[in-house]
């Protein structure tokens, strides 16, 4: 898999993470990660933190022992501001809000989170950036780093992100579900989906390093996000030209 070299310099390495690749090896060991990837190339790379699979962006790597301690003191004592783009079904009952509900892991179910009074604390920001039909396109901002923080504070206000297989109905975002009188290509024999994995970015990382700079970091959105954004903002100006015709 390629992956984007977003900065580096000889304390840690920020990378663009493709969508369906792991950050880190599993416990199975089957599947390639990111850190393996960048030790073959690197050499020796530390975790600081970690994106889930299917979520795409900004990850970054230390390179020696002192920075990795920096850095994941920094992660872990919220000193680093966490940005992150998703698409999520519906629309939001509020157009921004905070999101302070504890998280722990569902009895029995290892891979599975779930909000509960007894779980963590977890406070995550939201705010609409755009209303796009069936959609809405929202920029989070998380305060602690729980598993699947985002996609189980989403799904706690009822608007699970896109595509999400563990806490929303999974389904992909097919042109035939938001455009009118949609007609399959005749060398087709189904359709392709527009878009079919979780629809959340890792987009911005704030923070001061163990030199004293201010880094801000951004990761471009991905050509699957950027192409599905554009189709929805295109099929909302159709609407609109539609209802303005009436």
């Amino acid at each position: 898999m390629k992956f984007d070299i977003i900065f580096q310099n000889d304390q840690f390495i920020a990378i663009n993470k493709p969508a369906g690749l792991l950050s880190i090896p599993d416990r199975f060991g089957k599947d390639p990660s990111l850190k393996s990837l960048l030790q073959e190339q690197f050499g020796k790379i530390f975790t600081v933190h970690r994106l889930d699979k299917d979520t795409s962006g900004l990850i970054i790597f230390a390179k020696d022992e002192v920075t990795h301690k920096d850095l994941s003191q920094k992660f872990e004592g919220r000193s680093v501001e966490k940005f992150y783009l998703g698409l999520v079904n519906g629309t939001m009952m509020n157009r921004e809000g905070t999101i302070d509900v504890p998280i722990m892991e569902k009895p029995g179910k290892t891979t599975l989170m779930m909000t509960h009074k007894k779980g963590k604390p977890s406070v995550t920001d939201y705010k609409v950036l755009e209303e796009l039909g069936l959609y809405s396109w929202v920029e989070f901002q998380i305060h602690t780093g729980r598993t699947h923080q985002i996609r189980v504070h989403a799904k706690y206000l009822g608007n699970t992100i896109v595509c999400d297989q563990l806490y929303g109905d999974g389904q992909p975002v097919l042109l035939s579900s938001i455009k009118r009188k949609f007609k399959l290509s005749k060398n087709e024999l189904e359709e392709r989906p527009l878009l079919n994995r979780l629809a959340l970015h890792s987009y911005q990382l704030k923070f001061t390093d163990s030199e004293g700079n201010k880094q801000e970091l951004e990761a471009p959105l991905s050509k699957d996000l950027k192409a599905l954004l554009q189709q929805l903002k295109k099929n909302v100006r159709n609407r609109i030209g539609e209802i303005s015709e009436d």
